[in-house]
């Protein structure tokens, strides 16, 4: 392994990736052809500047390590690692090392759904409770206009498949007046060790409050899960088979999982936050790894790496297709990256994080210029995991960004934000 991993580290810094063997198990998922910078319109040596603002991170005791990732015109122009995989073993973080992607597996789960539409077992505008009949007449809760008793009325409407797939379900993660009944119905955001299946716990979810009308309000939640558990009802299969026969499979996606297998548990990066001392210490209480997941979280549950994930952003920013392998057509592609809300309201701090000012089927989209403007395009569409990762696509700029680190509640850094002006400020053609 020793003598592998000196492989990989001689060819990284000229951005040249191979695929390695030894005794025959596989070392990582199948990368996209790679190309100097210069090459596809951008500056090796801004493209640096990435390198720089990382260490300096890692040198401050801020963040243990991560994986950045750039393509352009579907060449990996960018890939580097930095910092420690492990900090108290000293193993470096590496290339294809394997995170826990948790809120990036939304918009995996939202393109199996969307396969599904285009095969004709659903409309868009069913209501889920012709497929899962627990969601029937749905009630919200509200607070007494006379007095501080809450009270539950019936919805004015059922919920829609698409208002699954635009957090407008009125399913939260347990928010407000939400709260109590979803802690007490044991709600889970699918990034702790959960028992029972998922049907078992959408089927309890569906009989509790929604928070809003139906199609009025965003509310970013469960409503992904519900949408994996659909997954599982219409097309007979457990979710976890169906991505893997047909998305993993076809994409080469070979290292993205709801169980890690015990032969790649090495390369899972340590989950680390911020202790009261101001120093990083392990985050506990997540996926026991390797033990084998039943609870397939289809909004959280997934772990994966920036080479597997770049193939299924790279399938998006083609339109649907990668290596002759059609996931979905243009068209759902384009009606999956358009506002999907209307005039409802993202929240500021969707926003302020760089995640857009609207939505369409599961992925943030930046449509106008505002307050929160940094160095980015219009148009661009992608989603972030709690665990410090992003990824984005950019139709415009025919770019790719791709982040992954393992750090619990660290949003207020920014530098998430930052990794993506650095991208931009090296485009220069």
């Amino acid at each position: 392994m020793n003598r592998i991993n000196k492989v990989m580290d001689y060819f990284r810094p000229a951005c040249l990736f191979i695929i390695l063997t030894f005794s025959g198990s596989e070392i990582c998922g199948q990368l996209l052809p790679s190309a100097t910078p210069e090459k596809v319109g951008m500056s090796s040596e801004r493209l640096n500047r990435i390198g720089s603002v990382m260490s300096e991170y890692i040198s401050e005791g801020k963040m243990p390590g991560m994986v950045t990732m750039v393509l352009r015109h579907g060449k990996v122009a960018y890939y580097e690692a930095f910092g420690m995989m492990d900090i108290e073993s000293g193993r470096k973080m590496s290339t294809d090392a394997i995170f826990r992607i948790a809120s990036m597996s939304k918009a995996i789960t939202s393109v199996a759904v969307m396969m599904l539409y285009e095969e004709g077992y659903f409309l868009l505008s069913d209501p889920v409770s012709k497929y899962i009949p627990e969601f029937k007449n749905p009630k919200v809760i509200i607070k007494s206009s006379i007095s501080d008793s809450l009270l539950l009325i019936l919805a004015k409407s059922e919920i829609t498949i698409r208002e699954l797939l635009n957090h407008t379900s009125g399913i939260s993660y347990g928010e407000g007046l939400q709260a109590k009944f979803y802690s007490q119905n044991g709600m889970t955001v699918g990034l702790t060790p959960t028992d029972g299946t998922i049907g078992e716990m959408i089927r309890k979810l569906a009989k509790l409050p929604l928070i809003s009308q139906p199609g009025e309000e965003f509310h970013y939640g469960m409503s992904v899960d519900v949408l994996g558990y659909l997954i599982e009802v219409v097309s007979k299969m457990p979710l976890d088979e169906f991505l893997r026969k047909n998305i993993f499979e076809p994409l080469k996606m070979q290292d993205t999982y709801f169980s890690l297998p015990q032969n790649k548990f090495s390369r899972l990066a340590t989950l680390y936050k911020t202790g009261s001392d101001g120093k990083l210490t392990k985050a506990t209480g997540y996926f026991p790894y390797p033990k084998e997941q039943k609870y397939f979280s289809g909004g959280a549950g997934l772990v994966s790496t920036a080479a597997d994930y770049s193939r299924f952003a790279q399938m998006l920013l083609n339109k649907g297709v990668l290596d002759d392998q059609r996931i979905l057509s243009p068209q759902t592609i384009e009606l999956m990256t358009t506002n999907s809300i209307g005039d409802i309201h993202v929240s500021d701090g969707f926003r302020h994080n760089g995640l857009g000012d609207k939505f369409g089927y599961c992925f943030g989209i930046r449509t106008e210029r505002g307050v929160f403007d940094e160095l980015e395009t219009l148009g661009i569409y992608g989603w972030d995991g709690a665990f410090y990762t992003r990824f984005w696509v950019d139709p415009k700029e025919d770019l790719i960004g791709i982040f992954m680190s393992q750090m619990d509640n660290n949003w207020n850094e920014k530098m998430i934000n930052k990794f993506r002006v650095l991208v931009y400020q090296s485009i220069i053609e």
